[in-house]
């Protein structure tokens, strides 16, 4: 079965794997979506990532991030640019994601960037999700 939005797909099993605290949530692979993980692990919203090759198309084996107190590093995800309807943001049109506490996830000429590397880099792009 195909489906219409991978990355809202993406978004969905962390948010559902967070609120239910479970340690790992297994995602289809996809070389846009290994992209978006790797930008999570290295903004240190999930503690790592495992590529799983199963001769199909493979998985991605995220490992989610807990507080001491045991809730999710990851308070709320949100996508942003849908498939229905498509945003994009100049270099000096990128919001802030709550004063800067939050990250915005992006695709622009340079690769999949945050919103802080792509006003450095002075480029706009494609808002995919936002993270909290």
């Amino acid at each position: 079965m195909s489906m219409s939005d991978p990355i809202s797909d993406l978004l969905t099993r962390i948010r559902n794997a967070s609120s239910a605290r479970h340690h790992t949530v297994d995602i289809p692979e996809s070389t846009l979506k290994r992209e978006i993980v790797k930008v999570l692990l290295r903004e240190r919203f999930i503690a790592r990532y495992v590529r799983i090759r199963d001769g199909k198309q493979g998985l991605i084996r995220v490992y989610l991030r807990y507080t001491e107190e045991g809730t999710g590093v990851i308070d709320g995800l949100e996508r942003v640019s849908r498939p229905g309807r498509r945003l994009y943001y100049g270099t000096t049109e990128i919001p802030r994601v709550l004063n800067g506490l939050g990250t915005m996830i992006l695709t622009t000429p340079a690769g999949i960037v945050t919103d802080r590397q792509a006003r450095k880099l002075h480029i706009g792009g494609e808002p995919l999700c936002i993270v909290w």
